[in-house]
């Protein structure tokens, strides 16, 4: 991607409201708002922002369910040269209480509905200096605000978005996502899946995850219609396909789960669908058949990771459909022109051979700045100028990227990462608790949950324990079962085995990522 190139994604709201500025840029709630009003919306937030005293570099927090004020607080992050924070409305108090202060947010964001949660967790947060409320007070603050007119120009290597994901520590990292990542993702996706201005995009996932704002900045990039989806309702999403002719979106597989139970499915209006893509969680092969059975447009597997601003590589229409690549449809597909994959042996930098299974490591212009605040974890997840996905997989002959299992042990349930040491963490801090491994056990709605396997060394019932990490917790992330054992396996030096643990769950199964 040229200089020229990224300063066009850095200006595509600029440059669609002066070019098209009636046309619609985004439709929510059943309202359209049109470039110039997005424009004009985000300068005066961004007026707001810097009438509060931030400067650049100062984070700005968002908070709720997917709303236009998320984007606008997202572009004028853009216009006051603020990093746009989006935190993760489906964590327990705590953990937002931890991101919230982990990104020094001092203006938020929040959605009504959170704003109570906002209130009993505020005294944690010593940087936060004013909440405004969505859908309460924020249509006042926002019209009180002075456009911001001399907006900063950024430099490509700036940060501007800021999404948390777990860590192998059992907190929370923020990965600073940058112009240059952002610009580069969105072209490189957008040139793969032929879209363009003419393209309607539907924005489904949630926009504190890599596959929402990640997937709204390639349509937008582009000048596309984005129809933001509040929350996801399986009837409600195919009703929306046909209203707004919807001509792509992406989608965790557990929502075609939710699409297959449609009664009615089939005979409903997909015409206006070019492509679908998929991923962040495996897609069972049963389920993937049949949804190339009712969607007739094209499918796009996608293997990605928040900290490389989303996809680094697809499986092309042709693998799904094509008889003769039938085996393909069990790879994540090959690298996106704007990324580089190899496939190491672990804790070396010798490439494995063709069919040999190591650690995938990304090369690309989409990954992150940094961890914020977290220097030593920035420096830890790159080899060299690497990125070290902490997945294992092997590359075939022909490019194609098999990944096979987490190297960081990670469980994908239903779309969402989580990782077993946030709830071990959680759940060794219950006096009853001795020691605790959470493995991924097969769950035919999620594909999998977690499952905490616990050695007591007082009495405590399953319930109890769930309720623990219940108050702590996101509801995703707490075990769905809870096994008692008298001690955890472990091997010579004392590392919990943890793939016996789950051996005797995905006995006939094959646990991948692909």
């Amino acid at each position: 991607m040229t200089e020229t190139d990224q300063m066009a994604f850095i200006d595509h709201l600029d440059r669609y409201a002066e070019r098209m500025p009636d046309s619609v840029a985004l439709a929510y709630r059943g309202r359209d708002m049109s470039w110039s009003e997005l424009r004009d919306r985000a300068r005066r937030h961004a007026g707001g922002q810097r009438a509060a005293g931030l400067k650049v570099g100062d984070r700005v927090g968002y908070l709720g369910k997917n709303h236009a004020a998320c984007i606008e607080t997202a572009y004028a992050s853009r216009y006051s040269g603020t990093v746009c924070a989006i935190l993760n409305w489906r964590l327990a108090p705590a953990e937002i209480a931890y991101a919230a202060k982990d990104a020094e947010v001092k203006l938020l964001f929040v959605e009504k509905g959170m704003a109570e949660i906002v209130e009993q967790i505020r005294n944690t947060l010593p940087a936060l200096e004013k909440v405004v409320v969505v859908d309460g007070d924020y249509e006042s603050w926002l019209s009180a605000q002075e456009p911001l007119l001399d907006t900063r120009v950024p430099e490509s290597k700036d940060g501007w978005i800021q999404l948390y994901t777990s860590g192998t520590t059992g907190f929370p990292k923020g990965a600073v996502l940058t112009y240059e990542g952002l610009a580069t993702h969105a072209s490189g996706v957008s040139d793969v899946l032929g879209m363009s201005e003419e393209s309607i995009s539907m924005v489904a996932m949630p926009l504190y995850h890599v596959g929402g704002i990640g997937w709204y900045m390639v349509g937008a990039a582009l000048g596309t219609r984005s129809v933001l989806i509040e929350e996801v309702h399986p009837v409600g999403l195919l009703e929306d396909i046909a209203k707004y002719r919807i001509s792509h979106s992406f989608f965790v597989p557990a929502i075609f789960g939710f699409f297959m139970q449609v009664p009615d499915v089939a005979s409903r209006d997909l015409s206006s669908l070019k492509a679908l893509c998929y991923g962040a969680s495996p897609m069972p092969l049963p389920l993937l058949l049949k949804s190339l059975e009712v969607f007739s447009c094209d499918f796009w597997q996608v293997y990605g990771m928040t900290e490389q601003s989303g996809v680094v590589t697809m499986l092309d229409p042709d693998s799904h459909r094509n008889p003769k690549y039938r085996h393909r449809l069990v790879s994540a597909g090959k690298a996106i022109p704007s990324c580089e994959i190899r496939v190491v042996k672990p804790g070396t930098d010798t490439d494995c051979a063709v069919g040999e299974k190591g650690e995938v490591l990304v090369r690309s212009k989409q990954q992150l700045l940094e961890y914020h605040n977290k220097p030593e974890a920035t420096a830890a997840a790159f080899q060299g100028d690497w990125y070290r996905s902490g997945d294992a997989g092997h590359l075939d002959e022909d490019g194609y990227v098999y990944i096979s299992d987490r190297i960081k042990d990670m469980i994908i349930s239903g779309g969402e990462n989580v990782y077993p040491a946030e709830i071990e963490r959680v759940l060794v801090e219950h006096p009853a608790v001795r020691e605790v491994a959470v493995i991924g056990v097969p769950s035919d709605k999620w594909v999998e949950t977690p499952k905490a396997v616990v050695a007591l060394e007082g009495a405590a019932t399953a319930e109890e324990l769930m309720e623990h990490c219940r108050a702590q917790l996101a509801g995703y992330k707490c075990p769905t079962s809870i096994d008692f054992v008298e001690a955890l396996p472990r091997n010579a030096t004392g590392k919990v085995l943890k793939k016996d643990l789950r051996a005797p769950y995905w006995e006939g199964r094959e646990r991948s990522l692909a």
